[in-house]
């Protein structure tokens, strides 16, 4: 209940009430006595169905918007690859069956898929063994061709101190399983145990961590997880720390490049179905002539999105901007990413949005460079809100108090389920974009934006004013053409 009474709306019965008041000076006031700076905010709340005076505040700066900057990508995704498009890995050979044998190379033709997981690579390859092949004569080869990568990626650089994070994986055409492994270790009576998922040859455990008789299970932040590279390329995870009996931690981590964990986990699920694979694991385009063996299509792109947006993955949507790139891809583009970044530009235009001093950068927020105005965020999503796949990117959206990055946010407040709010987070920066609704059944197209040194009671603000534009929304008789008697956000 106190997270609710924190949110309640004062009613003032004095004079010094600040009475005439408009809805936006309100939050104005509040954002500079909790940020101390009155350029910090930007906001632009648009009523879409129903009654209200749209608000905005500094909304023409441009501001680092964080990882709202995916529902511009997710959403020009819906709108030009069409939300049934989907990925396919195939996978091909240049040689002959023999008996239970494969006499020639396997050759896996990456398609940019965004979550090719280990589940559906296990069913694919899991084909083989029905097919009576228990040995392969011949290498592995990985074709990344799916993407133009001339120039490289631009690098975000984190101010943490684990550069093997799982939201600093880089988008690759050698993507699978996110690039991750998820190390657990458990204490029983026998001690500690330590594994790892997918379980490769190239990653070892060194474990460390020490049992300890019955207790409170601790958190994951005591315990140090530290990779060390070995000349032979393969790596060693060291884990350190004390756990109860009866307690687990766990970690994921990148530790390997895109296209050694690949490898290695293809190579790992045909050793645990008896397959060997003879040849060496190689990088190099799939001959014209190879003929098709097997093939894995992702769930289609509405999926994806939701994965994007729910939880706010990097990886997925960075991935998702090389997919517009490639797939629209000029002659003279040497860079699908760049190539993506101006077919949304276009996009947009062709829209009538002005994207003058917007930066999209890499399209998943991950990044110093990222702009955007609240004015042009919130115009985004008036589009968004009328187009034909305004459905599919509004399910792709937290729900407030209820799941995703939105889950804890708002809760006891009244507002459960009745927004879908897209967040964002980095350093100094605090963001939300969507849809919310207002106590008359008004739905609002709300963009914020905190740029602050530091931004951490940004989230407060911006939780502020998605409570104040629901329960006290501006329509010309309330906050924003307040009775002598007034009302003001406490």
């Amino acid at each position: 209940m106190a997270a609710m009474l924190s949110f309640n709306i004062a009613y003032a019965d004095g004079p010094a009430a600040s009475s005439k008041k408009t809805w936006s000076n309100q939050v104005r006031d509040y954002a500079f006595q909790s940020l101390n700076d009155e350029h910090a905010l930007s906001m632009a709340a648009i009523p879409l169905n129903g009654p209200g005076i749209e608000q905005y505040i500094n909304a023409d700066a441009l501001m680092s918007p964080g990882s709202i900057i995916k529902l511009i990508t997710t959403y020009a995704a819906l709108e030009t690859l069409g939300p049934t498009y989907s990925w396919d890995t195939n996978f091909y050979t240049d040689g002959e069956l023999v008996g239970d044998t494969l006499n020639g190379n396997l050759y896996v033709d990456m398609g940019g898929d965004p979550k090719l997981t280990i589940e559906r690579l296990w069913s694919t390859l899991n084909e083989l063994r029905g097919m009576g092949i228990s040995a392969i004569n011949g290498n592995l080869v990985l074709d990344g061709d799916v993407f133009s990568l001339a120039d490289g990626l631009p690098v975000f650089d984190d101010n943490g101190d684990n550069p093997h994070a799982p939201f600093l994986v880089q988008p690759s055409p050698y993507l699978t399983n996110l690039n991750l492994v998820h190390f657990q270790v458990r204490a029983d009576e026998r001690g500690t145990q330590a594994w790892s998922a997918p379980s490769l040859n190239d990653v070892v455990i060194d474990n460390r961590v020490t049992a300890l008789a019955e207790g409170p299970c601790p958190s994951r932040r005591n315990f140090n997880w530290e990779p060390v590279f070995h000349e032979d390329h393969r790596v060693t995870v060291r884990v350190t720390g004390k756990l109860p009996q009866g307690c687990r931690t766990t970690a994921y981590l990148s530790v390997l490049p895109h296209e050694q964990y690949t490898a290695s986990l293809i190579r790992s699920l045909l050793a645990d179905m008896g397959i060997e694979i003879s040849g060496k694991s190689l990088l190099a385009s799939t001959p014209e002539d190879a003929r098709l063996f097997l093939r894995t299509t992702s769930p289609d792109l509405v999926t994806m999105v939701r994965d994007i947006n729910k939880w706010s993955s990097n990886v997925m949507a960075r991935q998702l901007l090389l997919t517009i790139g490639s797939e629209f891809r000029l002659d003279e583009d040497e860079d699908d990413r760049v190539a993506g970044i101006r077919v949304i530009y276009q996009w947009l235009q062709d829209k009538g949005i002005n994207t003058a001093g917007m930066v999209i950068d890499n399209g998943a927020g991950l990044t110093r460079h990222g702009r955007i105005t609240a004015r042009q965020g919130a115009q985004i999503l008036q589009h968004a809100w009328n187009s034909d796949y305004s459905a599919d990117l509004m399910a792709s959206m937290p729900l407030i108090a209820m799941d995703g990055t939105m889950a804890r946010r708002l809760r006891n407040s009244g507002l459960d389920g009745k927004g879908r709010i897209k967040t964002g987070y980095l350093e100094n920066v605090r963001s939300i974009a969507g849809f919310t609704r207002d106590d008359t059944d008004t739905t609002w197209a709300i963009v914020g934006m905190v740029n602050n040194d530091p931004a951490w009671n940004g989230q407060a603000v911006l939780d502020r004013i998605i409570y104040s534009l629901h329960h006290r929304p501006p329509t010309g008789t309330t906050l924003s053409q307040a009775p002598s008697s007034g009302t003001e956000i406490r």
